[in-house]
């Protein structure tokens, strides 16, 4: 059992620091030959900041993981909305216009009726994947058409850098993410068989896992005073993950959740809250300390759901 926890969070670590490493680098690459902040924003790290739940989501599909994979969603959904969101306005208080919480909230609100509605009957087939993946391209153009793709880039990558670089790390952090991907599904079944814990629990502990070190970034650009930190940086991920993330996984196979019940009440909890944050933000025009601390509260019930 030891064995399959020590390899179950070191895939999980490698999976997640890959990823970081590849979108950062492949961002300083494209900007390194001159692709626009906007474009850079809305392709490379857009998509790329998913790349965990995305990786999870193929290896759940194809070794029959489906409790796994969807609740790693569900629960990465439910900390970026409450903890994350909740430790950012802490440290400093966010301040957000009404039009962007009215534009990237509905995008993120409806991603996870999409998802919810979609597994409703625990499965999810190729051509509903596909679907899905189209609605986030539809997401997308409307999202980053007012320089969203600008803000999010400036506030991910740091420098332009060549391709002796950048490559080395790219191929390095994409390895990181295949192996990390392939120990933490595997062991994550065998673990959950062995303690006798439900696959779709272990799953929404991974989304806490995969979500961490967006709350590190967020966290310590608050701390630095950096006031670029937009509403499209805290929620973007929300809206890639329940279509994307998830609908890639389908187009390699059908992703079937045995636990339905737990799906639906977490999954309705995750809907609930966001819509909570989201008011908060809408009415203040942002999230002060004490609204910070009543986000941070709202995570901690989702546990108990389960």
């Amino acid at each position: 059992m030891l064995v399959e926890l020590g390899l179950f969070v070191g895939g999980l670590a490698l999976l997640v620091l890959g990823a970081d490493q590849t979108v950062r680098s492949a961002g300083e690459l494209a900007l390194y030959y001159g692709i626009s902040t906007f474009f850079v924003g809305v392709t490379v790290i857009s998509v790329g900041t998913s790349i965990p739940e995305m990786t999870t989501s193929i290896y759940a599909a194809l070794y029959g993981a489906g409790d796994l994979v969807v609740g790693n969603i569900v629960g990465s959904e439910t900390a970026q909305i409450t903890l994350a969101i909740g430790i950012v306005a802490l440290i400093a208080p966010i301040e957000a216009e009404r039009r962007n919480v009215a534009i990237y909230g509905g995008a993120m609100t409806l991603s996870m009726i999409i998802m919810l509605l979609t597994l409703e009957d625990g499965l999810l087939i190729r051509s509903e994947g596909f679907l899905m993946m189209l609605a986030y391209v539809f997401f997308i153009h409307d999202l980053y058409s007012n320089e969203g793709g600008e803000e999010i880039t400036e506030e991910v990558i740091e420098e332009r850098a060549p391709p002796a670089k950048t490559l080395p790390r790219i191929f390095a952090g994409l390895l990181m993410v295949v192996v990390g991907g392939h120990l933490m599904v595997t062991n994550g079944i065998e673990l959950g068989a062995t303690l006798g814990v439900p696959t779709y629990l272990l799953g929404v502990l991974t989304g806490l896992g995969t979500t961490l070190p967006e709350i590190a970034v967020a966290g310590i650009a608050a701390k630095e005073g950096d006031a670029g930190i937009s509403v499209g940086s805290l929620l973007g991920s929300n809206i890639t993950d329940p279509v994307f993330s998830l609908g890639i996984g389908a187009l390699f196979a059908d992703v079937t959740v045995n636990n339905v019940a737990a799906l639906r009440l977490s999954g309705a909890y995750m809907l609930g809250v966001s819509l909570v944050v989201l008011a908060l933000f809408y009415w203040r025009r942002g999230l002060s300390r004490p609204a910070g601390v009543f986000c941070l509260l709202l995570y901690f019930p989702s546990f108990v759901l389960l």
